[in-house]
């Protein structure tokens, strides 16, 4: 039986939960009324989680596909459990249905799947090869499931874990039947609660058929569950390579760098203790060729030294941006006997801060980009490989050279194409919209954090930590918790910054001091003075400015736009049409220009890439519509308007040139001067 969860807890028993929600609501109030203190608690630390990929010691195989689902009863989500359906096969319980993993299960079909709120099964077979069996170590890995999730294999629970967006794994090298059938069981629990991250509240309501369960959050976009990324079995020696580090530096000259690694190994045989191993790392160029190689120490690190070294830049800063070298690391035995092999891709660049700029390779790096969603039609927020490409192509057509992962860890199979493109990440764990905080949140909030940064800290395209969106940072120990978090993140990582998309006003945040990079979100024109557009530059350069003034660090716009609907025309611009939104950006750019001058200033996120879901509300019109692409990814005319933007600050700041396209032909202009 599974252990009661916060999450779980509710589920139990509706009139129980709604009792102890009031409770909980009573002593929370209590708590605030006398100062909740928190305290700093050590979070589990993640082991392993290398991105699956095959060598010669090494195999991976593929688990997606169409899985059999089962929704459980809202008012009953337990009953799975307690009647161990993980025990057979789910359709010897309940039909099931058909449902493809990756994708959230959410818009699959056409009955009220979309709002189901609670728990949700998968199953499905595959056979294990004789050959798995030898010398050999089984490893299943979920590369996010969202939010909370069980896992069996063959009737035995394996793994149970909570963030999602987030990938996790267990070894099931003793639960397999090599040469036979096998038999995966998932458990999906989708509940948000105000211990969760992001946090959310169950409710129990009337309707006509007597009373349901509703979710109910704060974020403004769905809550898509499900198997949202890839499911893969892989094999491992029995000693294998389980952790790899990489930092990087370059000379002043950018001339020569190096290559920093660190190497933990997991093995069955042999005692983590037993300093005879070692690591033989090279590193080759895009080409292949070897650039260089070395030996590791007793502790299994070292450091490769590059002459004439490519430094990884971000798009439109360099002719060859996202520059990656391939770095093999084969672990040997006292003997000299391989006894694995690894291979990732590293980009050399160095990033440097201060109260003033952000550097990337010495160079001061203006930001110029977007806040996205991972979404999409009928699949949410799964996995689609063809979508991701289009996107990519669409960043580098507009002359992005940077996104946030606003609100969520994206798929790592993106991650790996910023590196790739030279697209600039602000990486940002899972925390939207925090409030009433406690010690459980904190603990959960750092959790989503140290595993983010596990998952993400050998990515050169990652240059920022975002440690939370919108948090309400006026509220009574947003200061103490805020630190905390700050304080954790740093102990993880201090190659990188750290900001946070803050929405409250500069006068009442209290978390701003604990940044390096102050990032603020507005919507003038928008929620405030709804259709003014002469209360936007002016209102956007006293903001960044106080702001600026309060906290002494560089500041970023990380969001700011309007919703429009495509195709509407209006001429003068009004709401929601594509004349409104290209008004509203062009008077911010307006603000951002001004603000450029003053040397602090670092970058402008456009709030959205493109339209997405959201929860059901008379404010929105089948989702969010604030994109500057379609849901379908084609652009508005907002597109084109900062294409011409983005392309002209890269000249400016970058040196970089026009694309061939960017200006539609006219007239020729050395005629109608002459004539004239």
């Amino acid at each position: 039986m599974l252990g009661i969860t916060p999450s779980l807890l509710w589920k139990i028993s509706i009139q129980m939960t709604l009792w102890l929600f009031s409770f909980v609501s009573g002593l929370v109030l209590l708590h605030f009324s006398i100062a909740l203190i928190l305290i700093n608690k050590e979070v589990p630390q993640s082991r392993g989680m290398l991105y699956p990929r095959e060598s010669e010691t090494r195999e991976v195989r593929s688990l997606d596909g169409i899985w059999n689902f089962v929704r459980s009863d809202q008012t009953n989500p337990t009953q799975g459990v307690r009647e161990e359906w993980y025990g057979k096969d789910l359709s010897r319980s309940r039909p099931t249905i058909p449902m493809p993993v990756p994708a959230s299960y959410n818009d699959i079909t056409t009955d009220n799947l979309r709002d189901h709120v609670g728990t949700v099964w998968y199953d499905r077979k595959f056979f294990a090869p004789r050959s798995w069996a030898v010398d050999q170590r089984v490893w299943l890995r979920f590369g996010s499931v969202h939010y909370e999730a069980y896992v069996w294999v063959n009737g035995q629970k394996v793994v149970k874990h909570e963030i999602g967006h987030l990938p996790f794994e267990a070894e099931v090298t003793h639960l397999l039947n090599y040469g036979a059938e096998n038999r995966i069981t998932v458990m999906c629990d989708n509940a948000l609660i105000q211990t969760t991250v992001p946090q959310g509240r169950i409710t129990e309501l009337p309707n006509d058929d007597g009373m349901t369960i509703v979710q109910s959050y704060t974020f403004d976009f769905f809550n898509y569950a499900g198997i949202h990324r890839s499911v893969h079995l892989y094999t491992t020696p029995k000693t294998f390579i389980e952790e790899v580090v990489i930092t990087t530096n370059l000379s002043k000259d950018n001339v020569g760098g190096e290559v920093i690694y660190s190497v933990k190994f997991n093995g069955s045989a042999v005692n983590e203790a037993d300093n005879s191993l070692y690591v033989r790392a090279q590193l080759y160029d895009r080409e292949g060729k070897l650039v260089a190689n070395g030996t590791s120490d007793e502790e299994l690190c070292g450091s490769l030294q590059v002459d004439n070294v490519n430094p990884w830049w971000p798009y439109l800063m360099h002719p060859e941006p996202g520059y990656l070298y391939q770095l093999e690391v084969k672990l040997h035995a006292s003997n000299d006997d391989l006894l694995d092999v690894y291979r990732l891709k590293v980009g050399v660049r160095t990033l440097s801060w201060s109260n003033a700029t952000f550097q990337i390779n010495g160079r001061p790096v203006y930001f110029r980009g977007f806040g996205r969603h991972e979404d999409a039609d009928v699949r949410g927020k799964g996995l689609d490989n063809a979508l991701m490409v289009r996107d990519f192509n669409l960043l580098k057509w507009i002359g992005a050279n940077a996104y946030r992962t606003s609100h969520y860890p994206y798929s790592e199979e993106s991650m790996q194409f910023a590196d790739e493109h030279g697209i600039m990440i602000v990486d940002e764990c899972p925390s939207v919209d925090a409030e009433n905080y406690n010690q459980e949140l904190l603990g959960k909030h750092k959790s989503s954090l140290e595993q983010l940064i596990h998952r993400d800290r050998n990515h050169p395209s990652v240059v920022m930590w975002s440690i939370a969106n919108e948090p309400r940072t006026r509220e009574m120990n947003a200061d103490s918790y805020f630190q905390l978090v700050a304080n954790l993140t740093r102990s993880l990582d201090k190659t990188r910054p750290i900001t946070a998309a803050i929405a409250t006003p500069w006068t009442d945040d209290k978390a701003g001091r604990f940044l390096d990079i102050i990032s603020f979100n507005r919507y003038n024109a928008w929620y405030s003075n709804t259709g003014r557009l002469d209360m936007v530059t002016k209102k956007v350069v006293e903001e960044a400015v106080a702001w600026n003034k309060h906290y002494n660090k560089p500041v970023i716009m990380a969001e700011y736009g309007a919703d429009t609907l495509e195709g509407l025309h209006l001429q003068p611009a009004y709401v929601w049409s594509e004349e409104f939104q290209t008004e509203v950006f062009a008077r911010h750019f307006k603000a951002f220009d001004i603000l450029r001058k003053k040397g602090w200033f670092i970058g402008e996120f456009v709030w959205n890439f493109a339209d997405f879901k959201t929860a059901q509300s008379y404010t929105r019109v089948g989702g969010n519509k604030k994109g500057v692409f379609t849901r379908a990814r084609q652009p508005k005319a907002s597109a084109h308007l900062l294409r011409k933007r983005y392309f002209a600050l890269a000249r400016e700041l970058d040196d970089s040139s026009f694309p061939e396209d960017l200006f539609t032909y006219i007239a020729d202009m050395g005629k109608v001067e002459e004539n004239t």
